[in-house]
């Protein structure tokens, strides 16, 4: 007899993951892109040359929180300022300049000194390994099962670099507004803004742009914004009430089992869902 109950629980878990995947691979679909704009991703997708839609994606994602008319708007008056070949703007890239044209820019808890300071790292890290993916991989051990140790080292290797003097002393201060732009999973934080960006250079379809070869898109963490925390604690994709690390990867764990090779594929269509507001496919989702 509980041999038999336990065939059937399995059986329909079966099933109920069959049933999501069907949906959400709809919705995956669906939403394509014809419906990036309004995103920062537009800016990235914009670009002609990979080099550049690395380095405007590390702007645009650092750049991706508020509301999205501030959003663009900040994103806009960065790139304007970089011009028309931003990699080569930013390898000649002088940090007290970056500070003067950037004078009056402001994006929340954020200024024109700490995004200057960003795109004087963005220029190390090029001076350094050639390409922000090589600097990446730098701390990237593909055997690995997570990329929270990639992320880790991410962070930590930026924030050593010089600041230029855009901050006093010689070491970067601890309130430095630049540190924003580069959390770490060892902190607890959930890297929302570090996800997305790693989910447009390494995936590739009709969205996201594939710019990265280094990095398997099944180990991507989906970025956990208001937008997916909403969404995955109604359809029960999480245990978790609190957003953080903890959080990102155990939505990331549930859906590797309806994509183990592609699991942060759902997050564009789950955003926009959110964004829309489609009450009545989210409610599909829950009745899975």
């Amino acid at each position: 007899m509980h041999a038999r109950v336990t065939a059937r629980c399995h059986y329909n878990a079966r099933m109920r993951i069959a049933e999501l995947r069907s949906r959400l691979d709809d919705l995956y679909a669906h939403y394509d892109h014809r419906f990036v704009d309004p995103d920062p991703l537009q800016y990235v997708r914009q670009q002609t040359s990979d080099a550049d839609r690395e380095v405007v994606g590390l702007i645009a994602s650092a750049l991706a929180y508020g509301n999205v008319k501030q959003i663009k708007r900040s994103i806009a008056r960065v790139i304007e300022m970089l011009g028309d070949r931003p990699a080569e703007t930013i390898d000649r890239l002088r940090p007290a300049e970056a500070k003067a044209a950037l004078r009056g820019f402001k994006h929340r808890f954020n200024d024109g000194r700490d995004v200057a300071c960003l795109l004087f790292f963005l220029k190390q890290m090029r001076a350094q390994a050639g390409s922000v993916e090589s600097f990446f991989l730098r701390g990237h051990a593909p055997a690995s099962p997570e990329i929270a140790e990639a992320l880790t080292s991410f962070s930590e290797r930026t924030l050593a670099l010089d600041h230029g003097g855009l901050y006093p002393g010689r070491r970067l201060p601890s309130s430095a507004g630049v540190r924003f732009f580069f959390p770490s999973p060892r902190d607890g934080s959930a890297c929302k803004r570090l996800n997305l960006y790693l989910r447009w250079m390494v995936r590739r379809d009709g969205v996201d742009l594939g710019v990265w070869k280094g990095v398997d898109p099944a180990r991507l963490v989906i970025p956990l914004d208001a937008h997916i925390y909403t969404i995955a604690r109604r359809v029960g994709l999480t245990r978790y009430r609190s957003p953080g690390w903890p959080m990102a990867l155990d939505i990331t764990r549930r859906l590797r089992r309806l994509d183990p090779r592609d699991p942060v594929k759902y997050d564009f269509a789950f955003h926009r869902m959110g964004l829309w507001k489609r009450e009545a496919e989210i409610a599909s989702l829950r009745r899975r």
